[in-house]
């Protein structure tokens, strides 16, 4: 783990609809011409109705009202129009029932745009919520805007949006190139401590892609702020239903490479983990003995009613968080790995790539971003062994941000 050194307590969380921080997205709709020109400029915006501004109204009805512009093409990612896929469920091609605007689909046949798809638009705005992961997909579908849009001469907005965990922590692996995937394209941290602005100018320099690229900053935030910090709504997708889960799910979103359940299925997904063969007082025990902090461990059974383990009760644990700012989420994932496949290591398993049983390609390897956190968890490497090997590559990382961070 490593922490950047502003030295600022954060202030008392901001009432929902009072926002302290203005959005990238809100400051361009305010002056179209600047970010635009004085013509009627044709956009093609990537987000979903998910993505709101300060007062809860969703952007897609705000750029298809704004007279500055023409509203001329939805870009539809993971999760869809709504939002409210299931993980991995393939996105189609439609037309927006409200704004009647060409609906396309960056999560079905492609998950880059092509050149046909970029046709009829003169520039691409993406807006998206992150959750400060790098197993996001929507941070791979924005560098592959980048990219789509540089190879066919389109200019590209990003407007920016806090990242909810803060910019001050960052956690867990560096990505191995060779280990890239759609969980994890760009070589940061598990927790990378950086807004979606800030990303994109990385990854378009660090690429060294020639592209005309803006990022249209927030007013406001501060790298010591936490989602509720800013007064904004939440407005997750299906397993991503509040602040509280966003902030483990950098640890937990591991359990996804096992055969355990990591809670989809059940209204706490990433804060239920478990498995038929599990003993939750056992488990829970262990991980409140290692006093990890700004969390405790209840001893739970659930059901899921769909994905692993469907209809089958498990044993394991709900994760609760006590402390906000304390919290480290890599720490708590790892810890919880370490635990649950020391209870029982013949029924604790990875799992393929494809989401069935171990292959020659594990879905693990491909979220820890390399092949070394499984190999030490079964070499019998303790959670803070790991964390500490990790410790060069974050110093590596604080470095190269640096010069990218647009907030203090």
């Amino acid at each position: 783990m490593w922490r950047s050194g502003n030295g600022r307590d954060r202030p008392a969380s901001a009432a929902r609809g009072d926002p302290r921080v203005k959005l990238g997205v809100t400051r361009l709709l305010e002056e179209p011409e600047r970010y635009f020109g004085k013509a009627r400029a044709r956009v093609g915006l990537v987000a979903n109705y998910n993505a709101v501004d300060e007062r809860a109204v969703p952007i897609i009805k705000l750029f298809s009202e704004c007279s500055g512009i023409k509203l001329a093409r939805i870009y539809a990612a993971e999760h869809g129009l709504w939002g409210c896929e299931q993980a991995g469920v393939k996105v189609w091609h439609g037309t927006d029932e409200l704004t009647g605007v060409e609906v396309v689909s960056l999560y079905g046949e492609a998950v880059k745009p092509t050149p046909e798809m970029l046709d009829g638009i003169d520039v691409l705005v993406c807006d998206g919520n992150d959750i400060g992961s790098r197993y996001w997909t929507g941070l791979a579908t924005v560098a592959l805007c980048i990219e789509a849009a540089a190879e066919a001469g389109k200019p590209v907005i990003v407007t920016d949006r806090p990242n909810p965990l803060g910019g001050t922590v960052i956690e867990g692996s560096l990505l191995d190139p060779r280990y890239r995937s759609f969980v994890g394209y760009e070589r940061i941290p598990m927790r990378h401590g950086m807004t979606a602005g800030e990303l994109a100018a990385m990854f378009a320099a660090r690429s060294r892609i020639d592209v005309d690229l803006t990022v249209v900053p927030m007013d406001g935030w501060e790298r010591h702020m936490l989602f509720p910090d800013t007064g904004h709504f939440w407005t997750g997708t299906p397993n991503m239903p509040g602040f509280e889960t966003a902030l483990v799910y950098p640890g937990t979103c591991l359990f996804e490479g096992t055969t355990l359940s990591e809670g989809r299925g059940t209204t706490k997904p990433f804060r239920l983990i478990g498995a038929p063969w599990l003993d939750p007082f056992g488990l829970a025990e262990v991980l409140n003995d290692m006093s990890l902090k700004g969390v405790r461990f209840r001893p739970a059974r659930f059901r899921p009613m769909f994905s692993k383990h469907s209809g089958v009760e498990c044993g394991g644990v709900e994760v609760h968080v006590t402390d906000p700012g304390e919290v480290r989420a890599v720490l708590l994932g790892v810890s919880m790995l370490h635990a649950a496949r020391k209870q029982n290591e013949l029924e604790f398993q990875w799992r393929g790539a494809d989401g069935g049983s171990a292959s020659h390609r594990l879905f693990i390897d491909l979220l820890a971003g390399g092949a070394e956190l499984r190999a030490w968890l079964e070499e019998g490497a303790s959670p803070d062994e790991i964390i500490a090997r990790w410790e060069p590559g974050l110093r590596e990382f604080a470095e190269i941000r640096e010069q990218y961070l647009m907030y203090r």
